[in-house]
C-alpha cells in the first residue's frame, strides 16, 4: 500500500510539473505573439519596395463611373439652384472651440511630438454618436480659398443603429442612420464646412453627402466612414468603404444643395427635401471602383510630381500581416476634368507607381514626390499613434516620453492633409482637429 500511495504521489507530481510546463510554453507562446505584434507598432519598417510588375499594378485600377448629368439636372430643377461655398459658410451656426476651450479628455487625443501648432474643438452635443474622418482644404490653392473664403472640411460618419430600419433611397425619405446604400453597420457621412478667415473664431455649416438615385428623383446618404478626402478645384475626392463596392465617390463643391425641411429623414419628403438634419446636401457626380482585391484606406494630394498627383494607402485588414501597399495617380491635365485622376480610352485610371511598406494598420497618407508619410494605428485603439516618413532608404518617426516611445502621434491617428502654401499638415482626432507644420514633422524624426 505504500508503495502504491508513493506511485500515486508521484503520478501526480509528474502531472503537475506537465501542467505547469504546459502553462510556461503557452505563456512564453503568449509572450512571443504580444511580441511580435508590438513589433508591428514600434520596429524600424525598413525601406520601401517598388511594386513594378503589370499584374500588380492592374489590381489597383480605378474604374469611372460618371453620375448622368441628366439625373444630376433633374435633382437640381427640383431642389433649386445650387449654391457654391461661399453661401454655404454664409450660413455657419456653428463654432469651434480652441484648444484652451476644450475639455482636457479631448486634448489627450492631440499628437505629443511634435506638438499641435494649432488645435480646436467640436462639441459634444453636435459630434455625439459620431466619428471623425477626413479632413480635406483646396488643395491646388496655395492661399487655401475657395470663392475668396479660407476654409476647411472635415468628415464625419456614423455607425447605423440595431434599431434603424432597412437601407433606403426611396422615395418618401428615410431615417438618416438607415438610408444608407446596403453596408453593414455602416450609417450616414456628413461633413462640416468650417470658415476659417479668423483662426480665433472657427465657425461651421453641416452638409450631408449624398448618392443620387433613380435618376435623380431622390437621394440616399453615402453609406461609409470618410477615411480619405482631397480638394481639388471643384472636385471633392472622398473614399468609400463598407459594402457600398465604391473605392471613392466624387463631389462637386459648386453643385451644394439646400435642404428645406429639417428632419431625420434623408430625401425627398413632404414638403421638399431633407438632410438628416443638415442644411446643405453634396450629391455625388461620379465614383470610382477599384479593379483588383485591394481596397483605399485613404488618399491625398501630391503637387511635387508633373502633374499633380492622387495618392492612396491600402486599408489591410484588421490583424493580417502582410505588407501595405501605397500608390499613385496621376491628375489630368484637362480642363474639363481638373480634380479628377487622368484615364485611359476604357475610363481606367491606372497608377504610375506603387510601393509596399511594412507599416500595417495604416490611417493616414501624405506624399512629396519620393518620400511618403504614413500614420499608423497603436495596438490599443485608443492610444497614441505614430507617424513615420518612408524613403528608398529607410523609416524613420519621432520618439518621445521617458520610455522613447514611437507612439507620438494623434490618439487615434488619422488621415493626413496638407495645406500648401502654409506648410501646415491638418488631422482630426477624436473631437480635436489640429496643425501642425511639415518642416516641425521632419526635423522630429529619429
Amino acid at each position: 500500500m505504500k508503495h502504491r500511495g508513493r506511485h500515486r504521489r508521484r503520478r501526480r507530481g509528474r502531472a503537475l510539473r506537465a501542467c505547469l510546463t504546459g502553462t510556461a510554453l503557452a505563456l512564453t507562446a503568449a509572450a512571443t505573439m504580444i511580441s511580435a505584434s508590438q513589433a508591428t507598432v514600434t520596429d524600424d519598417p525598413g525601406p520601401l519596395t517598388r511594386l513594378a510588375s503589370t499584374a500588380e499594378l492592374e489590381q489597383l485600377q480605378l474604374a469611372e463611373e460618371p453620375e448622368a448629368r441628366a439625373g444630376l439636372d433633374r435633382l437640381a430643377a427640383a431642389m433649386g439652384r445650387p449654391v457654391g461655398v461661399a453661401e454655404v459658410l454664409a450660413g455657419a451656426d456653428h463654432t469651434l472651440r480652441t484648444a484652451d476651450a476644450c475639455p482636457a479628455d479631448d486634448r489627450r487625443s492631440l499628437p505629443t511630438a511634435p506638438a499641435a501648432t494649432r488645435a480646436y474643438c467640436f462639441g459634444a452635443a453636435d459630434t455625439r454618436s459620431w466619428r471623425p474622418g477626413a479632413v480635406a482644404l483646396p488643395g491646388d490653392r496655395a492661399d487655401g480659398r475657395w470663392d475668396g473664403r479660407r476654409v476647411l472640411v472635415s468628415a464625419w460618419s456614423r455607425p447605423r443603429s440595431a434599431e434603424d430600419g432597412p437601407a433606403g433611397g426611396t422615395s418618401g425619405g428615410t431615417d438618416a442612420a438607415s438610408s444608407a446604400a446596403p453596408s453593414g453597420g455602416a450609417g450616414p457621412a456628413r461633413v462640416a464646412f468650417i470658415d476659417a478667415a479668423d483662426p480665433d473664431r472657427l465657425a461651421y455649416t453641416w452638409a450631408l453627402l449624398a448618392v443620387p438615385v433613380d435618376g435623380g428623383r431622390d437621394y440616399r446618404a453615402l453609406s461609409s466612414p470618410v477615411a480619405g478626402m482631397v480638394w481639388y478645384g471643384d472636385k471633392l475626392l472622398v473614399t468609400a468603404g463598407g459594402r457600398d463596392d465604391r473605392a471613392l465617390y466624387v463631389y462637386d463643391v459648386d453643385r451644394v444643395q439646400r435642404a428645406d425641411v429639417d428632419s431625420t429623414a434623408v430625401g425627398r419628403v413632404p414638403g421638399g427635401w431633407s438632410a438628416g438634419g443638415a442644411r446643405f446636401v453634396l450629391p455625388a457626380v461620379g465614383a470610382y471602383r477599384l479593379t483588383g482585391d485591394a481596397r483605399i484606406g485613404s488618399i491625398a494630394l501630391d503637387r511635387t510630381t508633373s502633374p499633380d498627383s492622387l495618392v492612396a494607402s491600402e486599408a489591410v485588414p484588421e490583424g493580417s500581416r502582410r505588407p501595405t501597399r501605397l500608390w499613385r495617380y496621376s491628375l489630368s491635365l484637362d480642363p474639363a476634368r481638373a480634380g479628377l485622376p487622368s484615364v485611359d480610352p476604357r475610363g481606367r485610371a491606372v497608377p504610375d507607381a506603387a510601393y509596399e511598406t511594412k507599416v500595417t494598420e495604416v490611417r493616414g497618407v501624405l506624399a512629396r514626390g519620393p518620400v511618403w508619410y504614413v500614420t499608423g494605428a497603436a495596438e490599443n485603439a485608443d492610444g497614441h499613434g505614430m507617424l513615420w516618413r518612408l524613403e528608398d532608404g529607410g523609416g524613420t518617426s519621432a520618439r518621445c516620453g521617458p520610455d522613447d516611445t514611437r507612439q507620438c502621434w494623434s490618439a487615434p491617428a488619422g488621415s493626413l492633409t496638407l495645406a500648401e502654401g502654409t506648410g501646415a499638415v491638418w488631422s482630426q482626432s477624436g473631437r480635436m482637429l489640429f496643425s501642425q507644420g511639415l518642416n516641425a514633422i521632419d526635423s522630429s524624426q529619429g
